[in-house]
């Protein structure tokens, strides 16, 4: 096995994916030594049990301890007092990271309280299932996903090269962009159907007792893989709205415009308009699958191998 990228990982939040990364870390051999931490007593215990990691403590301290490698692994919204909490525990020269899915209002919580900005490289893995929780960590969730780098711009070559090694062994493909282009193509590509999925789930459920009832029961699966959509991380989600919420309104915009524009196209019976629109948007789907970001098989391509 090649040597490891890192001598000791710290994860900050041992949910989906800091347990997915602490898996992937030791099975792949990106860290010599994984410690995960937690608020959550329950948490950290359960994570302990499962063996995920060397050491599961709810100490800062104890989880910073020589830590060459920190990633934060919590909500978008807690960054900033994480950051704050961790800054005096962290030893001289350790890069530090994070998953969020929104990197403008996490480098603005996060960067003010660090010791060593240049060594803060902001990250985003673009990998997830609607579970949470420690149990629902798995080595292989990052595999051939994107993993993208918002580094500042005067941070560290040496930092950015250890982090784009890490994830790259972790089984990632990585990108590096700027903090506010990620964010808009985030808020169209992730953010947006994540609203709409919630806004069409949520409209079944102000129906009736009756008619929803019917809605579950009858649920074709263009509804079935909304509700996936939907039964994301609440909290999580919640945070991702409200810190990226200049670019998701922007997108938001622009997708009610689009649905007029459908609306008129039916309202007319512009059987051709809808044909054309539609060929379009398969040509989108067909791209993704061709580029391996998903299979053909239905429920979103999502298989229950190497869970």
């Amino acid at each position: 096995m090649a040597d490891a990228v890192c001598e000791s990982l710290a994860l900050i939040g041992v949910g989906l994916i800091g347990s997915s990364i602490a898996r992937a870390a030791r099975e792949f051999g990106a860290a010599r030594r994984i410690a995960v931490m937690d608020a959550s007593p329950q948490i950290v215990q359960r994570a302990s049990e499962l063996g995920i990691a060397d050491l599961a403590t709810q100490d800062h301290a104890q989880a910073l301890a020589g830590a060459d490698l920190v990633i934060v692994c919590t909500p978008v919204g807690a960054c900033g007092a994480v950051a704050q909490t961790i800054a005096p525990h962290l030893q001289k020269g350790a890069l530090v990271s994070d998953v969020g899915s929104v990197k403008g209002a996490v480098v603005a919580q996060m960067t003010p309280h660090l010791p060593e900005p240049a060594r803060f490289i902001p990250a985003h893995p673009i990998a997830g299932t609607e579970f949470s929780g420690p149990d629902a960590g798995f080595a292989t969730l990052f595999r051939n996903r994107w993993c993208i780098l918002t580094p500042p711009e005067n941070a560290d070559a040496g930092a950015i090269e250890k982090l784009t090694e890490f994830w790259t062994r972790l089984g990632a493909n990585v990108e590096t962009m700027s903090v506010a282009h990620h964010d808009a193509v985030l808020a169209l590509t992730s953010h947006l159907p994540h609203l709409i999925a919630y806004n069409i789930v949520g409209t079944a459920d102000d129906f009736g007792d009756e008619t929803r009832s019917e809605v579950i029961k009858f649920s074709a699966s263009g509804f079935r893989d909304f509700t996936r959509i939907a039964a994301s991380d609440p909290i999580m989600w919640r945070d991702i709205f409200l810190a990226n919420k200049d670019a998701v309104l922007q997108m938001l915009g622009r997708f009610n415009e689009d649905l007029s524009a459908l609306q008129r196209m039916i309202r007319r019976g512009d059987g051709e308009g809808l044909l054309e629109f539609f060929a379009r948007t398969r040509e989108i789907r067909r791209s993704i699958i061709e580029q391996g970001q998903d299979t053909a098989a239905p429920d979103f391509g999502r298989r229950a191998e190497g869970r």
